[in-house]
Formats: structure tokens, C-alpha cells, sequence
């Protein structure tokens, strides 16, 4: 694990990850549905909106450069269905969201471990090289992936066959053995910049969700141990020059959230002990808490401040998000901050309630108001 430096990743303005899609490629992913459109076809139409976005991030000023997620309906299952010894099943796995105006279910296809796991080849490794061709000068091209946990959370033992693993212990032996595979294979690819995404770690903040998994049986007041020290493995020998951070939110889909409460109760373990150089953390509301558990963030480390939202159009104050910044720096030093949107702009298809210009303006906002802080 490096020390991230002042001008490396995460950078003093970057992003979560996804963006919105554009109208034709949504519009050939209905051609493709309804087979008008073949596997390359739409693979060529994927290539240009990736290629388009990544031009948009550099012309906001934005060192980081993803592929908006584009090639995905989800920010987490396509890759965990592409791990080998899972498989989807019919049964849906329901979330419960909410927003201002009410609520709302998210019903993802489920997830059964019937066999060995395994991550033989990187997952996303094509999509990954396009962007890598796509970059522009000063740009850094990051891979986002749903960190183990995500595959542990909904399900649990119940999701996992005891013919093949018969305890946990045996599971996540194996699951963090496929992710040090993924994590090496995309090493060797070029990837310098890789984000876990990990909704399950300020999900635990909530009482309520911790109430659900009591419910089932699971250990709710040690799962974020647990899944910490997993990640931890799945991590183990990582190649030197290879930045990894995390990105924790409370739910993102349609502009709704699932979760809510600060990082007290899994602050502690989690700044002290999980082994990434920085963290992205949702900031943009109270559901998320005070800065207060940042005290606990250990020198060196980057703490990516999420006071942007996704969720909604309107725009922020620089003065206002400059103010938040100060506060911040009560807790941690403000050389170890930085600033992003609280989540990505699209974690699943659908996206959030705005529109591509107003994405772009908050994106730019960000740019701004980092150049006026850290110069």
C-alpha cells in the first residue's frame, strides 16, 4: 500500500464511477434486446459512447477517466455473474428504496455459489483496454468493481451450495483467492487505478439493516469485521504502483437510498484496518452523518469527501461545499481530502433524476471548487 501522492489517484477532484448513459446507446441496447441488433453492432456503439465520455471527463478537468459503467446494467452483479462457481437464478432479490416522494423496490436477478470460484481471466479486461485506448493526455483510467463483500451481503451462507463449500470459512477463502486473481490480472494489464465498491460497509451503519441480517441469523454486529479482513485478502501482494480505494454509499438507483446513518459503527475497523489508500464517502445530506468518525482516518490515507449529490439536479454552493471541506479538516487534515460527487451517476441503468448537462455541470463543479482549495 503507497502513500497517495498530491498529484496521483485518488485525485483532489474525481468521481465514483458511472455516468449517465446517452440516448443512442440506450437506444441500441433495445435494438439488441430485441434482436435487431447483433453482439458487434452493439459492442460499436458502446465504443463510441465510451470513447465520447471520455472526452467529456477530460474536458471538465477531471484527471480520472472511467467508462461511465456503460458496458453494464448494474454496477455490481455483471461482474459478480461473471465470476466462475456463480450463477444467476431466477429467484429476485428485492431492495427496498426510498426518496423524497416516497419509495420504491429494485428487484436484481439473485446470485447461488454452485461451484469452485474462480477469476481466470480479468473480468472486464476488454472493456478496461478500450478505455485505456481511450484516455487522453493526463489522464488516469480507473476500473471500478463490486469488492467481495457485494457478493456475500444479500445472500449470505443461504446463497452459497454446502456440497461445494461447506462452511464460510471455506467460501471466502476461496472468493478473496478469484478477487487476488482479478486484482493481479488487471495489474499486469496496466491498471494503476482500481476502486471496490462496497455498499454493504455503510449499509452496517444503519440499525435497521443490521436488524435484517440479525433476523437471518448472521452476525450483524461483526459482519463488517468480517468482510473487511476479506477484502484485506483479496488485496494480499498487490502490485507495487497499483492505487486501490473503496467507495461506500447508502443505496443509489432512481435517485433513491436504501440506507442511512454516520460511519460510527464500522469507523473504527475500517479506517484503523482495511488496507486501501483511500476512501470515497458519501457526504451529501445528514443520512450520511457528521465528519466526526474521520478522526479515526490514520496518516496517509486520501478521504475523498462525496458533498456533490448524484440524486438531484440542483447545484451546489463552492461556498458551501468549501465550508464543508473546512469542517472536515477538524478531523483529518485537509492535505489528505478531497472532493467528488457522493456516488455515480448511474449505478444502474435506469440513472438518476438529471440530466446530462446538469451531470456534467456538477462534475465541473468539482473540478472548480478542488483548483480553489488545494490549487
Amino acid at each position: 500500500m503507497s502513500t497517495p501522492s498530491p498529484d496521483g489517484p485518488p485525485f483532489r477532484a474525481d468521481h465514483v464511477g458511472s455516468l449517465l448513459r446517452p440516448e443512442f446507446l440506450l437506444t441500441a441496447r433495445e435494438r439488441f434486446a430485441a434482436g435487431e441488433l447483433d453482439a458487434d453492432g452493439l459492442r460499436a456503439v458502446e465504443d463510441e459512447a465510451v470513447d465520447e465520455v471520455v472526452r467529456m471527463q477530460a474536458d471538465v478537468g477531471l484527471a480520472t477517466a472511467t467508462d461511465g459503467e456503460f458496458r453494464r446494467a448494474s454496477w455490481h452483479m455483471d461482474f459478480i455473474y461473471a465470476i466462475q462457481g456463480i450463477e444467476k437464478v431466477a429467484e429476485n432479490i428485492t431492495v427496498h428504496f426510498r426518496n423524497a416522494d416516497g419509495s420504491l423496490d429494485y428487484t436484481p436477478a439473485g446470485l447461488r455459489v454452485t461451484g469452485p470460484l474462480s477469476i481466470d481471466e480479468p473480468v472486464f479486461a476488454d472493456d478496461f483496454a478500450h478505455l485505456q485506448g481511450a484516455v487522453q493526455p493526463g489522464q488516469t483510467a480507473k476500473l471500478t468493481i463490486p469488492s467481495p463483500s457485494m457478493v456475500h451481503y444479500r445472500g449470505g451462507a443461504a446463497a452459497i451450495d454446502p456440497a461445494v463449500y461447506p462452511d464460510e470459512d471455506a467460501f471466502w477463502d476461496a472468493l478473496s483467492a478469484a478477487y487476488r486473481q482479478q486484482v493481479q490480472g488487471i495489474a499486469v494489464q496496466g491498471c494503476r487505478y482500481l476502486q471496490l465498491d462496497d455498499t454493504s460497509l455503510a449499509y452496517l451503519n444503519d440499525p435497521a439493516q443490521r436488524a435484517q441480517l440479525a433476523a437471518q441469523g448472521r452476525d450483524a454486529e461483526h459482519q463488517h469485521e468480517r468482510y473487511i479482513r476479506q477484502i484485506n485478502a483479496a488485496l494480499a501482494g498487490r502490485p507495487e504502483g497499483l492505487t486501490v480505494t473503496t467507495h461506500m454509499c447508502r443505496g443509489n438507483f432512481r435517485s433513491s437510498w436504501a440506507a442511512e446513518g454516520g460511519y460510527d459503527f464500522v469507523a473504527e475497523a475500517l479506517f484503523g484496518s482495511l488496507e486501501v489508500d483511500g476512501f470515497f464517502l458519501e457526504f451529501d445530506d445528514a443520512r450520511s452523518g457528521g465528519f466526526e468518525p474521520l478522526r479515526l482516518v490514520p496518516p496517509g490515507k486520501r478521504v475523498v469527501l462525496g458533498l456533490v449529490t448524484t440524486k438531484r439536479p440542483e447545484l451546489e454552493s463552492a461556498d458551501d461545499l468549501k465550508r464543508r471541506i473546512d469542517e472536515a479538516a477538524q478531523y483529518v487534515p485537509l492535505e489528505q481530502l478531497a472532493l467528488s460527487p457522493q456516488c455515480g451517476f448511474s449505478s444502474t441503468v435506469e440513472g438518476n433524476a438529471l440530466t446530462r448537462d446538469e451531470q456534467v455541470r456538477k462534475l465541473e463543479l468539482v473540478v472548480e471548487t478542488a483548483a480553489d482549495v488545494w490549487g
